[in-house]
């Protein structure tokens, strides 16, 4: 179908097209955001990481002033309680300027979020706080340098640890925390001179090297992270949009349908009344009822117009079927019916056509088989087109076998079998769809629309049944309608009602 073909083709295209737009608009959107961010990912990467950076700052604030208050505790022991008070002071001062500035972007609107003034805000705030820590190289000033380098080196190992686990997702405000007192300790170590203070020396700066690459590769992980989450959520978005849009196609298709079915049956009805009359009255002149034609052509014309017209008439019959049964109002008329006696009927009707063809109609039936629960007039469709069918495209001289019988699992079915061209294998689903013809049949068979088998299907759905076709090319086609073994009315055993040998009736009198 051309038509169909070229819509389908569009459709195609202008998906295509939207994804390529779609493809086109989030790759300018990362390139914008790229150029946005200040630390070379996405501003929006930018947005959490910063937001994981102040939530850390904040949560490990209590923890970190501990610390403070026990290294300074622990460095008593050496050094004059008032310096060590005083260095305790700087550096909570500068941790107390940090948890203002991480709360303060947390209150912040996120709409009027700028990655560079806040990235340069917190590095500065933790600059000033690593340099409060950087204060302890002080202590050899009040204390013997030999006694108390070991401590100090404890003291920067500890810093350096704490400050890099808690800003890992901002790596310069990582270094601006631990570098300062890493490099004064580490300077002041290697002034007082010694194997010793330039092993500790040594080890701090290695001390510092590891934990600032530990961090970075917590960062590395946090925007990983980060960005897994971000391709989840818009994976979602996108399928709730790809969701949203199946919906409203589907609306679309339905209330397409809907129209489709309403216009076929509307315009069927009205085409009904006047073939019926163009079919009566090309009846009467082909009849001559009126008198004899003086040109003999005239009744072969009518006989044409006759023929064209019941061709017609079947035709929008058919249209009627279909759009009532998907419309979902094609009632069954069920009561108890003989296949037996339908298939016969059907026979007879279309030997007389099968004769013209020189097609022979064999005819097989089962033995005893019971009646079925179905509608009548829906099953003798179901043969007479099935056997309509097989006649059509079966050549002169052939053979169409009709069969009734059992099938396997207790149920009755309806077998036709021709000798015919066949049908290719890639056809088939064709075959089987509404106004479907496979590109043989349409070269060496009598014109259709491709009705009749897709209205079989449906009314052997329901009667909840089964629809089979077998094709091979150049071999002939089987189609077997089968009724399932509910449907099969056996004959019941009789019941028989037990009574007791001896009744004794009394009655009051």
């Amino acid at each position: 179908m051309p038509l169909q073909s070229a819509v389908i083709d569009a459709d195609v295209r202008s998906q295509m097209g939207r994804d390529g737009k779609r493809t086109a608009q989030k790759t300018v959107l990362d390139a914008r955001q790229r150029l946005m961010s200040s630390s070379g990912t996405r501003a929006s990467y930018d947005f959490e990481l910063l937001h994981d950076y102040a939530q850390s700052r904040i949560s490990a604030a209590l923890p970190m002033a501990a610390i403070v208050v026990i290294l300074s505790v622990v460095a008593s022991l050496w050094v004059p309680v008032v310096f060590t008070t005083l260095w305790a002071a700087a550096v909570l001062l500068g941790l107390l300027i940090v948890v203002m500035v991480a709360s303060r972007f947390r209150r912040s609107d996120p709409a009027k979020f700028n990655a560079t003034n806040w990235t340069t805000t917190f590095i500065a705030g933790e600059m000033i706080h690593g340099l409060s820590w950087s204060l302890l190289a002080l202590f050899t000033l009040v204390a013997p340098a030999e006694t108390l380098t070991p401590v100090m080196f404890a003291m920067v190992l500890v810093s350096v640890a704490a400050n890099a686990v808690t800003t890992n997702t901002l790596p310069p405000a990582t270094l601006m925390s631990t570098l300062p007192v890493t490099l004064t300790v580490s300077a002041n170590l290697i002034a007082v001179g010694g194997t010793l203070n330039y092993t500790l020396a040594a080890v701090a700066i290695c001390g510092e090297v590891f934990f600032v690459y530990l961090a970075r590769q917590l960062h590395k992980s946090e925007l990983e992270t980060i960005t897994h989450q971000a391709e989840k959520d818009a994976l979602i978005n996108e399928l709730e949009e790809a969701r949203q849009m199946s919906d409203e196609a589907r609306r679309h298709a339905e209330q397409a349908n809907i129209a489709k079915s309403q216009f076929l049956a509307t315009m069927s009805h009205e085409l009904r009344t006047p073939l019926n009359a163009i079919i009566g009255f090309s009846e009467v002149l082909k009849s001559e009822l009126l008198g004899t034609h003086q040109v003999p052509q005239y009744k072969e014309y009518a006989g044409d117009i006759h023929a064209s017209g019941q061709h017609l008439l079947n035709l929008i019959n058919e249209l009627l079927d279909l759009s009532r049964i998907e419309a979902g109002k094609y009632d069954l008329n069920e009561e108890a019916v003989s296949l037996v006696d339908i298939a016969e009927d059907c026979r007879r009707m279309m030997e007389l056509r099968a004769k013209s063809k020189g097609i022979e109609l064999a005819y097989n039936v089962g033995n005893n088989l019971p009646k079925l629960w179905g509608d009548e007039r829906a099953i003798r469709q179901v043969v007479l087109n099935l056997l309509s069918n097989a006649i059509k495209f079966t050549p002169q001289n052939g053979k169409v076998t009709l069969v009734v019988t059992r099938s396997g699992d207790g149920g009755q079915l309806v077998s036709v079998k021709d000798n015919g061209p066949g049908i290719p294998e890639d056809e088939i689903a064709t075959v089987l769809s509404s106004f479907g013809q496979g590109s043989l049949a349409q070269k060496t068979a009598e014109q259709g629309a491709g009705l009749g088998l897709p209205i079989v299907q449906k009314i052997m759905e329901l009667h909840q049944g089964r629809f089979d076709l077998f094709s091979k090319l150049r071999f002939g086609t089987e189609v077997i309608a089968t009724f399932p073994r509910a449907r099969v009315m056996d004959a019941l055993a009789p019941v028989v009602e037990k009574k007791n040998r001896l009744e004794i009736y009394s009655e009051a009198g």
